[in-house]
């Protein structure tokens, strides 16, 4: 019996606090997918990211929840080159990694911040505040009064981005078992839950995610989900620029920062970033 060495990193911390936790394996080559899915279980964050030597990037990331692997995994990514630079394996710069949501680039910033290049946006399927608010606990009106559509988008994993008043957010009684039997269904990986903030606060909008189809009931800190909702205020309320919090709910405050590259009127680019902290290092027992 062998021992894997997991690094866990609160990934879009705020000033070392809170954030998200993700594992980080480093020289993962010789892990096959079974260990691998093994590991992140026995780790029990929502992301484990396991990194490889790649012949088309600079590194190869494999992304484990507890249950599944994921196609990519922003906080997780953040975690890994956050990582590395403090660490000193590699300096400020631009990187680029291979995931299977593709060849993805990756600046890691002077003061150890990391912004990620994500997929352009996918839109997907609309639904109905009907078919959404009882998974919430909400009355559909309470949807529908936005008049922004629910809507799935992907920059790298589909979301299904869902407003909701100012000062609802936090009173969601959300149904676990509906939201994974309708991602199922539709072929997403969560609700992306946000409310828009006044145009005074310091965060654009504030965020929960709820996952439970891939093991993650509720998750502090999602790159992917805030890299498609920033897509979406872009295509609703023309944001290039905005800052989201996640995590309040569960005492994990987080931000996320995004930024979209508009070129002649058409999005170009989509980069999610944040700072990440060291938590601690594990040891895992791999048969």
């Amino acid at each position: 019996m062998s021992q894997v060495d997991v690094y866990l990193v609160r990934a879009f911390s705020i000033s070392g606090q809170g954030g998200n936790l993700a594992g980080v394996v480093l020289h993962a080559d010789a892990l096959t997918d079974l260990q691998k899915q093994s590991i992140a279980k026995q780790v029990g964050v929502s992301e484990t990211a396991f990194v490889s030597q790649s012949d088309k990037a600079d590194f190869q990331l494999a992304f484990f929840t507890p249950t599944v692997e994921v196609d990519f995994c922003g906080h997780a990514t953040l975690s890994v080159f956050w990582l590395l630079r403090h660490l000193q394996h590699i300096s400020a710069g631009s990187y680029q990694q291979e995931t299977k949501a593709g060849i993805l680039a990756v600046e890691v910033l002077l003061n150890g911040d990391v912004l990620m290049s994500q997929s352009l946006p996918i839109w997907s399927a609309e639904f109905s505040a009907e078919d959404i608010a009882p998974m919430l606990g909400l009355q559909p009106q309470l949807i529908a009064q936005s008049g922004l559509p629910i809507q799935a988008v992907s920059t790298g994993l589909v979301d299904v981005m869902i407003p909701v008043p100012y000062g609802v957010l936090d009173c969601l009684e959300v149904d676990s078992d509906a939201i994974t039997r309708f991602c199922q269904q539709h072929q997403c990986v969560g609700f992306h839950v946000f409310e828009m903030n006044p145009p005074e606060a310091i965060y654009t909008a504030s965020c929960r995610n709820f996952a439970p189809v891939v093991g993650i009931p509720e998750e502090s800190a999602t790159g992917s989900s805030n890299g498609a909702l920033a897509c979406y205020l872009n295509r609703h309320f023309g944001y290039q620029q905005a800052i989201f919090e996640q995590g309040r709910a569960m005492k994990m405050p987080s931000r996320i920062m995004t930024q979209l590259i508009v070129d002649n009127g058409e999005l170009t680019q989509v980069k999610v970033g944040g700072e990440g902290a060291f938590s601690k290092l594990i040891s895992i027992c791999m048969d």
